[in-house]
């Protein structure tokens, strides 16, 4: 199964007890479809209590199963807390966007979608230089030796 479709098959389980495991995110889901993964985060913090972070991904074998999961079990309750059901989300990768340690600018995605050809440059600084010529004269201009407002006297 392509990266795609292996997204579209998995749902994000939010809300979870610190009493839930895997076993019972299995038994929960099961009746949905094949399950073909269950990922259950562990809490990296060195003085964290809980056994993880509160959420799980549920990869099914069909991406219908995944829809009839989310419609089923989203608001349902599991050992007494409100579960939040929905599609998960493709992680982001760490080289590109806002949370990446390089420039913008210097990303590929970034040159290949705002990089201007040499002849395009060429192209605008023409018509710059056009535009300028086709400007009337400034009307302000052999006013710099007035020092009085207003018409001048007779």
């Amino acid at each position: 199964m392509t990266d795609s479709a292996r997204w579209k098959a998995t749902v994000y389980v939010g809300g979870l007890a610190s009493l839930a495991t895997t076993t019972n995110i299995h038994d929960a889901f099961i009746p949905f479809g094949e399950i073909a993964d269950i990922s259950l985060p562990k809490n990296d913090a060195p003085n964290a209590t809980e056994p993880h972070r509160g959420f799980a991904y549920v990869e099914y074998e069909d991406p219908e199963d995944a829809k009839e999961a989310i419609d089923n079990m989203d608001q349902s309750e599991f050992f007494g807390r409100v579960l939040k059901v929905s599609p998960a989300k493709p992680p982001k990768s760490a080289e590109e966007g806002l949370g990446s340690k390089t420039a913008v600018w210097e990303q590929e995605g970034w040159l290949a979608k705002h990089a201007v050809s040499e002849e395009d440059r060429l192209a605008a600084s023409g018509t710059d230089k056009a535009a300028q010529d086709d400007r009337p004269d400034d009307p302000m201009q052999g006013l710099e030796g007035l020092d009085v407002a207003g018409p001048k006297p007779e």
